[in-house]
């Protein structure tokens, strides 16, 4: 099969590992893959047999994005590509236009709460759309008209394992990885840091963004100079994991937070924000979690540290975590399924 994965670029973050996984999944199983994106750090990850097409597909500009569906329907006819899937709203422009010039079915992956407008008119186009959660499958249904499931983002084996270093044990070490944005909700795990009592704990902040100097000026306000410390991009976030005594996820919303996937796939204990996304992983719907205010954060915080070994942290299943090539077959199924009402 000839698939196209369009995205706007190839830098860190969710939607890019998402395609890098499954992009090399697909050509690991014989497919031609091309990912078309404006460029980025994550295309030396790709497989030698995944082609790389540079595109503007990340400009918000309609001439832009008509040129991008122009270049890429014409391919698409001359190659004889089956699939086109895009990820992220002006890819699905580019996806629907060149679908409708070229004749190819294009599929969409919702990988976050999208807010409802016309931007998402090519979502309610699609031959089909895949959601990374029930919680984003949830919120698109009134706008999505074609078939649609849930596809849970899936992660590569682990190369590291947890080093099991509790909260009781000398200094807590929490830890942060994620994109610095207001979204993460790291600015409120500092505010209830900056309430927090006892002083027998660091936090590492792993990762980098739009919003991480204002979050260090927020760390030096709040005197958390000589307890919070920001590493930046990590190349190899599994291993602060696996040293780490606890894993905080304090996002205000999320399509499926990849990071809390992975401490769960670890083993790593967690404390995490009251979010639908987050509560599908859990074992059981009695587990704790945290409403995403400062104070509430603060309130789970001083227990961890204070009852030390009888905390009780929110009990995550393992089992509902794919791996990369369970992902890649459930998704390849959905193409096969649009191949084949096409056919009808």
């Amino acid at each position: 099969m000839k698939i196209a994965h369009i995205l706007p670029e190839f830098h860190e973050g969710g939607v890019e590992r998402h395609v890098l996984w499954l992009s090399n999944e697909l050509a690991g199983m014989g497919h031609h893959v091309t990912v078309i994106t404006a460029g980025g750090k994550l295309e030396e990850q790709l497989d030698p047999e995944v082609e790389i097409w540079r595109l503007p597909v990340h400009r918000k500009n309609p001439v832009t994005g008509l040129y991008s569906a122009l270049k890429v329907a014409d391919r698409a006819k001359r190659e004889g590509w089956d699939i086109l899937h895009a990820h992220s709203r002006v890819p699905a422009w580019i996806a629907w236009w060149a679908s409708r010039l070229s004749g190819i079915p294009f599929v969409l992956t919702a990988h976050a709460l999208l807010r409802k407008n016309k931007a998402l008119i090519p979502f309610s186009r699609a031959g089909y759309v895949i959601c990374v959660s029930e919680a984003v499958r949830d919120h698109m249904l009134s706008i999505i008209r074609g078939p649609s499931r849930t596809i849970l983002n899936g992660l590569q084996p682990l190369e590291v394992s947890w080093g099991k270093k509790k909260c009781s044990e000398g200094v807590t070490q929490f830890l942060f990885v994620g994109r610095l944005s207001k979204g993460k909700g790291l600015h409120i795990l500092l505010e209830a840091l900056g309430q927090l009592s006892r002083n027998d704990w660091v936090l590492d902040v792993v990762g980098d963004g739009p919003q991480r100097a204002e979050l260090e000026e927020q760390a030096q306000r709040l005197s958390l100079a000589d307890k919070v410390f920001f590493h930046g991009f990590q190349d190899s976030p599994d291993i602060w994991m696996s040293k780490c005594s606890c894993f905080l996820f304090p996002s205000l919303e999320e399509g499926m937070g990849l990071t809390l996937m992975r401490a769960v796939q670890m083993g790593v204990p967690a404390l995490a924000s009251d979010i639908p996304s987050v509560r599908e992983l859990l074992l059981d719907s009695t587990s704790p979690l945290i409403t995403p205010t400062a104070s509430e954060w603060r309130k789970a915080l001083s227990r961890a540290l204070s009852e030390q070994g009888s905390f009780l942290f929110p009990a995550f299943s393992k089992d509902k975590i794919l791996s990369t090539r369970e992902m890649a077959r459930k998704v390849l199924d959905s193409y096969y399924c649009v191949i084949q009402n096409i056919k009808k």
